[in-house]
């Protein structure tokens, strides 16, 4: 697409980067933001679609099987153990593909995504850490046609994987591999330096960050150090609005149209979630199984409270004191929800959210665009008029 032009999605748009892409005839049926198609993704996908009847499926979408895990001997440099390089890293010296489509940074930016179509390890491994700003990581297909490259494991974020997805059968492939990231509230490179001042005692000196399962944030300096802000001191006048509005309008945090998912919600702190969706996913957590502490789900707590009082205060902007603010994340991680239920709190948290900011932002398009297994969980909680 020229550079200027606007985006089929406008506003919403996520910048997966199909439309820098010869694939971009196909966006207004592959888009996440102009299309929802889970039902029809997760039937081509997995051979089923989601059993909403099922709490976890509700939740988490198709699985096989779910654990968790941490690398036995972690990769230095990682933003966690490392598992989804070293994933990539084994696909690629076992020769179950011939590339992997991961995002490397920009040399003069370190939260500026690249990306790239890695053929050796190095250039996997390059690619470690998230980069928690758009990243157009489809337009690399343009790459493909003559490229040599016949199987493909793909990394990437829910609204990538979509319209990965919807184009799949059209690609110059044999195989694809889709390796999806839990993803939520990612923003613009200005967006993220808002974030970085309003939140961390040192914003140019993070190296990557997360929000944890102790209801902390847990930011990472250049000097190996680490620095943790609870959720609840956040500046949540000034950031919010900060999350792009597909952020906000998006209803695939688990990825469900990946193969294998690894992320850190469904998991006790300190280690990995992992959903198994299909057989191909096997084949990806095969190659690192042997190399994994791996241990069952857990789930402990209530979230339901946590998650209607949260509700009230995000639409407020209310802003706790940093004292009140620690006091209340010490109480809720003594006594809050923990492994599956600190991903369920999390879920509901954001699809009120974006349930809401969607009915006010754009209600033309409300009733197509929330997906059935979100309506449901949304019914379950008291929203703010609209």
């Amino acid at each position: 697409m020229p550079a200027g032009a606007t985006r089929p999605a406008r506003d919403i748009c996520s910048d997966c980067g199909l439309c820098d892409s010869r694939w971009v005839a196909y966006v207004r049926r592959a888009c996440a933001f102009l299309h929802q198609g889970f039902e029809a993704m997760e039937q081509a996908a997995h051979g089923r679609s989601r059993d909403l009847e099922n709490e976890d499926e509700l939740y988490f979408g198709v699985s096989r099987t779910m654990a968790t895990a941490r690398l036995r001997q972690p990769l230095e440099g990682a933003q966690w153990t490392g598992i989804v390089s070293r994933i990539g890293v084994r696909a690629l010296e076992s020769g179950l593909v011939d590339a992997v489509l991961c995002v490397q940074q920009s040399p003069d930016d370190r939260f500026t995504p690249v990306p790239i179509l890695a053929r050796t390890p190095e250039q996997v491994l390059a690619a470690r850490v998230n980069k928690p700003t758009l990243s157009p990581n489809l337009k690399v297909l343009e790459q493909l046609p003559g490229s040599g490259i016949r199987r493909l494991l793909a990394i990437g974020v829910g609204c990538q994987v979509q319209a990965l997805r919807a184009v799949q059968n059209t690609l110059p492939l044999d195989q694809l591999y889709v390796l999806g990231l839990p993803c939520v509230d990612n923003v613009s490179r200005a967006g993220l330096q808002t974030f970085l001042e309003s939140s961390s005692r040192s914003p140019d000196t993070v190296v990557h960050y997360e929000f944890m399962q102790d209801f902390r944030i847990h930011f990472r300096h250049s000097d190996g150090s680490t620095e943790t802000v609870p959720f609840f001191g956040l500046d949540t006048p000034r950031l919010k609005d900060v999350f792009a509005p597909s952020c906000l309008s998006c209803f695939d945090y688990t990825n469900a149209g990946a193969d294998l998912v690894v992320g850190y919600m469904g998991a006790e702190f300190g280690r990995q979630w992992l959903v198994v969706r299909n057989g191909l996913g096997e084949q990806l957590l095969d190659l690192v199984r042997p190399e994994l502490d791996m241990a069952p789900v857990t789930s402990r707590g209530d979230r339901r409270a946590a998650v209607q009082q949260g509700i009230d205060a995000y639409d407020k902007a209310v802003k706790l004191p940093r004292w009140l603010a620690e006091l209340v994340g010490a109480v809720v991680q003594r006594i809050g929800p923990k492994g599956l239920e600190y991903a369920r709190f999390s879920i509901d948290s954001h699809f009120t959210r974006n349930a809401l900011w969607v009915r006010r932002h754009h209600p033309e398009i409300a009733e197509r665009h929330i997906p059935a297994f979100a309506q449901r969980i949304v019914s379950r909680y008291r929203l703010p008029s609209t």
